[in-house]
């Protein structure tokens, strides 16, 4: 793709996901743009360009950073064995461990992407050494193993919502995710069932953020059945980022009872806010939140019920005592995980085509790449 057609398309889905004024017609541009790309790739121009870059260029780096189409490895190979060292991002591991969690199908296909990542990264970064830790027995295929590199996802500061959401005026609680089973959805409301039964209107309010996802029947049911969670529970849908910044803000805590993660962006986004955070004790939580959240065990239900209500009231000593803790907690930022991924590759370039030294040195703020990064996708995955 051309850098001019990329980068437009980047400032189009920006705007679009801030919620601020012009956002629709900013994800329009953006699905404009989309169709412009898709077009060049049927025609073959992207595949001209690649060829291109690759002749001019003595090593060229193809990053990866979403596992879409990573469990197809001939085109991802066709490309190596061209010259490109392959670097993919992994964000989890999560269908192939819990397979239990994903659709049918997904666990072997995560398994096949998994292959892919072992038999022809040069290089991989992952989003925690949570995700570390369970991705290395797969690294076994290759003789000279991966550079693999931890480089945690940053968040920006939240800037004020041109159009807040309508928050309760009642104490509440806030949960982001994808309704999905992984989530733990099912938890939170049966306990807002059971707060429903004892206190009627005068219970903490719950809000949802997230889109509906799969495999959530029990859940659907409670929200759209359950005549004693009208009023208490609501779902927000998918919000701009200021708006879930202001929603975080205003709550008594971020609820994140998840079963499994690889990540945890939604905890960083709380404390960014200067929300509490009530979360799993997973360990791509405690990476996150470090000594600041409460953290349960997601089978708990009568330690999350303790804690919910103990955080409901005004003088939770709790909830202080977390806001204290928050005061030492810095945001991971996305100037230390690009530091992380260019010191990465600088060394894959090293590794694999002797490339200058200075390559990877930021010019004007904005790194430069090692090579040119191949972002065109091949024709074999059309």
């Amino acid at each position: 793709m051309p850098r001019s057609l990329v980068t437009d398309y980047a400032a189009a889905l920006t705007i679009a996901w801030s919620g601020a004024a012009g956002a629709e017609s900013a994800r329009q541009s953006a699905l404009r743009l989309g169709r412009i790309a898709l077009l060049r790739l049927l025609v073959s121009r992207g595949r001209a360009r690649l060829s291109e870059v690759m002749a001019r260029e003595r090593r060229c780096l193809f990053l990866l950073v979403s596992h879409r189409l990573m469990e197809k490895p001939e085109p991802i190979a066709e490309l190596r064995d061209a010259g490109a060292a392959f670097i993919p991002l992994v964000h989890d591991l999560i269908p192939a461990t819990h397979p239990e969690y994903a659709r049918p199908g997904v666990a072997m296909q995560h398994l096949r992407r998994l292959e892919t990542v072992a038999s022809l990264a040069t290089g991989i970064i992952v989003n925690s050494a949570a995700t570390d830790t369970v991705l290395q027995p797969h690294l076994v295929r290759q003789a000279d193993p991966p550079d693999v590199v931890v480089a945690p996802l940053g968040i920006e500061a939240f800037t004020p919502a041109a159009t807040a959401p309508a928050m309760p005026t009642e104490p509440y609680f806030v949960s982001i995710g994808t309704i999905e089973p992984r989530k733990n959805h099912l938890l939170l409301l049966h306990l807002w069932r059971d707060f429903a039964a004892k206190w009627g209107p005068a219970a903490p309010r719950l809000v949802l953020v997230g889109r509906r996802g799969w495999e959530n029947e029990n859940v659907l049911d409670l929200l759209e059945r359950c005549a004693l969670l009208k009023g208490l529970v609501t779902e927000a849908g998918s919000l701009s980022d200021p708006a879930v910044g202001a929603l975080l803000a205003g709550s008594r805590a971020l609820l994140f009872p998840s079963f499994a993660e690889g990540y945890g962006l939604p905890l960083a986004e709380a404390l960014a806010a200067g929300a509490p955070a009530i979360c799993s004790d997973l360990p791509a939580l405690r990476e996150v939140g470090g000594d600041v959240p409460e953290y349960l065990d997601p089978l708990d239900g009568s330690g999350w019920r303790r804690m919910v209500l103990d955080y409901a009231a005004p003088d939770s000593r709790a909830r202080s005592a977390q806001l204290a803790r928050m005061r030492r907690w810095s945001p991971p930022s996305w100037d230390d995980h690009f530091d992380a991924v260019d010191g990465m590759l600088a060394r894959v370039a090293a590794r694999h085509g002797g490339l200058a030294s200075g390559a990877a040195t930021r010019r004007g703020g904005v790194p430069a790449p090692v090579s040119e990064p191949l972002t065109a996708e091949p024709a074999a995955l059309r």
